[in-house]
């Protein structure tokens, strides 16, 4: 929820009080779509959006519209009676037995806390391999944020619109369908390179080879199948002839330890298979946009906000910082500080050239030396070659968080 929450205002989770999951975000937030709408946009939100807490509510009930003008939002695929299901039930209605992926945890707990049954069926959820989504692959949740992403921008081929189209895809539990599982062969998919002597402590309660091969696999077969819904989209957006006249951006929220010590899923303290995701940013060559080419800065998800307003023209707020624009229209190097910060309940993880330093509340200290240790499995703070650039760390995260307080107000109040 923290990243979604920056990536949509703008600012950092600390400013916000946002620091982890669960914290629902107020609805009179100063959001992207808010200012996109002051200036004339249409905005719609499909799929997952995930401002809510999603275990410990009836997904029935109105949805804050934190500037969106269309809501069809489904944060968790099948769980609940929300857009997804309906869709699902106008098209097919015996297909709903099958697009349950299994209540996540938190929503097991409050079901039998409050005696909450809303008969929909859910098969165990597992997230330790992959299996095959159970019903037809045209009813799969990335089949509806596609197919409703292209029928909203068909309705608004003539409106200055703003779409999020929020895939849960690739996301455990690992479930694809099988033309896209197909693609690959399970035994070609990687597994974590662990370290000797961690190798030796793995035991039967740890995920097994054949395990992560697997879910590498679902992992796999999922980024497919979002990238066919992409393709169709992009494809309508050409023969619509608004294609030349639309940005496209592509990103994620976080990324998955995908049996990296020992753990599937998100989590801190954000090392680079969480915190480290794609990026690609198509501007038209009228707007500046720079064709097929990179750039390996480190740059945060709330450069993206600024980004969005200056490209349509719209003056950037102050409380909002930092802008790709210089990288995207001339692949200059990135204006920012080359620090990617990550916050979650206490940690604090601040990604520089070549180390990351990590920090908790009244706990210890980390570093890790990426040249050395690409995997981050050993903490160098302790050790006296590493001293100066510890001390380093420390100064540049103090500096960070100075900089990203919440504007102070200059003027009297009475």
């Amino acid at each position: 929820m923290p990243s979604r929450i920056s990536l949509l205002t703008g600012r950092y989770c600390s400013a916000l009080s946002i620091t982890q999951m669960a914290v629902n975000v107020p609805g009179e937030m100063v959001t992207l779509p808010v200012m996109l709408r002051n200036y004339g946009y249409h905005n719609a939100v499909i799929g997952k959006l995930h401002f809510l807490a999603h275990s410990n509510r009836d997904h029935r009930d109105i949805h804050p519209p934190y500037g969106f003008h269309h809501l069809e939002i489904s944060d968790e695929p099948g769980c609940y009676e929300d857009a997804y299901r309906a869709w699902v039930k106008r098209k097919d209605p015996e297909q709903l037995d099958y697009v349950s992926l299994g209540l996540p945890p938190a929503s097991e707990i409050w079901y039998r806390m409050t005696g909450f049954h809303d008969k929909i069926k859910h098969p165990e959820r597992v997230i330790d391999k992959s299996y095959e989504f159970r019903g037809k692959s045209e009813f799969t949740h990335s089949a509806f944020v596609g197919e409703q992403t292209i029928e909203y921008i068909k309705s608004h081929k003539n409106d200055t619109f703003f779409c999020f189209s929020g895939f849960y895809s690739p996301h455990p539990p690992f479930v694809a369908p099988r033309e896209f599982m197909d693609l690959y062969n399970v035994q070609d998919m990687p597994i974590p390179d662990y370290p000797a002597e961690m190798d030796r402590r793995r035991t039967d309660d740890y995920f097994s080879d054949g395990q992560v091969k697997s879910a590498y696999l679902g992992y796999y077969a999922m980024i497919s199948e979002v990238d066919f819904w992409i393709g169709k989209i992009i494809k309508t957006l050409k023969e619509l002839e608004i294609y030349d006249n639309t940005i496209i951006i592509f990103t994620s929220d976080h990324g998955d330890w995908m049996g990296d010590h020992f753990q599937y899923g998100k989590g801190y303290w954000a090392p680079d298979v969480i915190s480290r995701v794609p990026l690609i940013f198509r501007v038209p060559e009228a707007l500046g946009g720079v064709k097929g080419k990179q750039a390996g800065d480190i740059v945060e998800c709330v450069d993206i906000l600024p980004t969005i307003l200056e490209l349509a023209g719209i003056p950037v707020p102050p409380f909002v910082q930092g802008s790709l624009l210089p990288v995207i229209k001339t692949l200059n190097t990135y204006e920012g500080d080359g620090l990617g910060l990550c916050e979650y309940h206490g940690w604090k993880s601040l990604r520089m050239d070549g180390f990351r330093y990590v920090v908790k509340t009244n706990e210890e200290e980390r570093l890790y030396d990426l040249e050395k240790d690409p995997w981050e499995y050993n903490n160098v703070a302790c050790n006296p070659e590493y001293a100066d650039k510890l001390t380093e760390a420390r100064k540049l995260l103090i500096q960070r968080m100075i900089k990203i307080e919440q504007p102070l107000r200059l003027e009297w109040v009475y």
